[in-house]
């Protein structure tokens, strides 16, 4: 995922989706927010479903997080208490750059299956 802003900004990336150990699709996250941000970043993005309705939802596109939806950092031993919020468990880990952010904004996501 690439993100920015100054002001208002946006975010993009794609990704593979996985059901059951086997490639089922692609995906494309956008985002947008407006608030106190300035910088950039890349980072990555892993998201776990709980059940097989949460994961229907999200292949007919009808999964959005807000911008505050929380996040959880990955670094050693941060799955100790890690739960899933309606349906959904979120791992991000930074590539490289800097931003700060204190927005309010979305998430988007599209998937195309094979």
């Amino acid at each position: 995922m690439g993100k920015a802003g100054f002001g208002i900004g946006g975010a993009a990336g794609n990704g593979a989706v996985y059901e059951n150990d086997k490639l089922v699709g692609f995906s494309k996250l956008s985002q947008l927010s407006l608030g106190f941000q300035a910088g950039a970043q890349a980072y990555r993005e892993v998201i776990f479903f709980e059940s097989k309705k949460d994961m229907e939802r999200f292949k007919n596109s009808q999964l959005e997080f807000a911008a505050q939806v929380s996040a959880v950092a990955v670094t050693a031993g941060s799955s100790a208490n890690v739960k899933y919020a309606e349906g959904v468990m979120v791992f991000t880990m930074q590539k490289g750059g800097l931003m700060y952010e204190a927005s309010v904004g979305g998430q988007n996501f599209k998937f195309n299956g094979l």
